[in-house]
């Protein structure tokens, strides 16, 4: 579980998916290292639907009753405010992320602006560590290659 990289870039392939949303997450086993779900944007489907909570959703039909204390997500992004109460409740004690909310709003990306440490300092019950910036470059360019073939014409 020491190389956040080579989990990052699984999240960016799984971005992939979805070229234009895209938000790519994975949930590994901190002890094993092994990848237990995975996730991608399909909010065409369900505006809840962003890889983080595809990725829960995921852990939770193959590993139900999972420990979350041992867990990783992997994020292309940082979790928004409902995704990362989504994490907390489902116990994950660690998020792993690319982009910021920040640079995502800075971008063009309509984003609450609220970040994920933001959420668990203010969740005292829950123990969440937050680690960001984890192949960063790589995850603006995604976000930017996506809004620059945006067309606001609608």
């Amino acid at each position: 579980m020491n190389d956040y990289k080579y989990y990052m870039r699984r999240a960016i392939e799984l971005a992939a998916n979805v070229p234009d949303l895209p938000f790519g997450a994975l949930i590994v086993d901190r002890d094993s290292g092994k990848i237990l779900s995975e996730g991608w944007n399909k909010s065409s489907i369900n505006p809840t639907f962003h890889g983080e909570i595809d990725a829960i959703n995921q852990l939770v039909l193959s590993n139900p009753g999972i420990d979350g204390s041992k867990l990783v997500l992997y994020s292309t992004a940082e979790p928004c405010p409902m995704c990362q109460g989504a994490i907390l409740w489902s116990g994950i004690e660690m998020v792993v992320f690319g982009t910021s909310i920040r640079s995502l709003k800075k971008m063009g990306w309509r984003q609450i602006d609220i970040s994920a440490e933001e959420v668990v300092r203010r969740s005292p019950a829950w123990k969440c560590t937050i680690t960001s910036g984890v192949l960063e470059k790589e995850c603006d360019a995604l976000f930017a290659t996506a809004i620059s073939r945006r067309t606001f014409s609608k």
